[in-house]
């Protein structure tokens, strides 16, 4: 598992309808765990959106956020963000901020860092990570992220709350990896597998927040993950913020010619 130094890979080289709506007919909460496990029906009946992240790892005394800005289109699973990472100590620019192209089973990286050409990305197979890029790229893919709630389980209702304008209902759970992976679509599937192993059983366990507007569509979602590495408890917490539904997100992944296949420096 990568380490708490920013994600791993990026730093050490490790208004649509939704599905059946968040209410019920007498205007009551629907079933929880049935919101719940409709999030990523919702996302692709809207087909697309804004996309906000941040991914806080703690670990010890140190603690860095790594923030993402983009768009996600839920028809193709494919998005396209600008990840910024932390400052150093005395507050300069560690990194310019990096590229990630997210697509089923693949993370694309430009402006990698040392040792990668400018003009060059980086490819991961998702699934070769311990974690399945649920936090190793700084950013969880959030189709990935809606296909983990599929594991879900014991969820209650927490209340309605605004989130930037908008009035959203509140659910609390814990979602199981492993059950996840099960249930997922074929191209989350593999992503969360290797998650499931590589997390462990005793890690696998993931509580969330989830919030959902009056039509069913996923608004926030905060997970929390909990990996050790080198004998340390990492604790992640990613947050994942969806708006701006149906706004042109259409991705071009880089040609095989522009795939940077040497060696890349810590």
């Amino acid at each position: 598992m990568a380490g708490v130094t920013a994600a791993g890979v990026l730093v050490t080289g490790c208004g649509s309808g939704g599905s059946g709506g968040a209410g019920g007919s007498d205007g009551h909460p629907a079933d929880p765990g049935r919101v719940v496990a409709g999030a990523v029906e919702g996302l692709v009946a809207a087909r697309s959106s804004k996309a906000s992240t941040s991914m806080e790892m703690a670990s010890g005394g140190t603690r860095v956020t790594i923030r993402g800005e983009g768009v996600y289109d839920f028809t193709h699973r494919t998005g396209r963000l600008k990840v910024v990472l932390p400052k150093d100590a005395a507050g300069a620019e560690e990194h310019l901020p990096i590229t990630e192209l997210l697509a089923p089973g693949e993370l694309y990286m430009k402006n990698r860092g040392a040792g990668v050409p400018a003009d060059k990305w980086v490819r991961v197979d998702t699934a070769s990570l311990p974690d399945g890029n649920l936090v190793t790229g700084g950013v969880t893919d959030p189709m990935v992220a809606a296909e983990l709630l599929r594991g879900a389980g014991g969820v209650t209702y927490v209340g309605e709350e605004d989130l930037a304008g908008v009035r959203v209902r509140h659910y609390r759970g814990t979602a199981d990896i492993r059950r996840a992976a099960s249930a997922a679509g074929p191209h989350a599937r593999d992503s969360l597998a290797a998650a499931a192993k590589g997390f462990g059983s005793q890690k696998a366990a993931v509580p969330f927040d989830a919030y959902f507007d009056a039509q069913g569509l996923l608004r926030k979602l905060r997970q929390q993950f909990s990996y050790v590495n080198q004998g340390r408890t990492v604790a992640v917490a990613s947050t994942t913020l969806l708006y701006g539904f149906g706004v042109p997100a259409a991705v071009r992944l880089p040609a095989d010619r522009d795939i940077y296949a040497g060696k890349i420096e810590s």
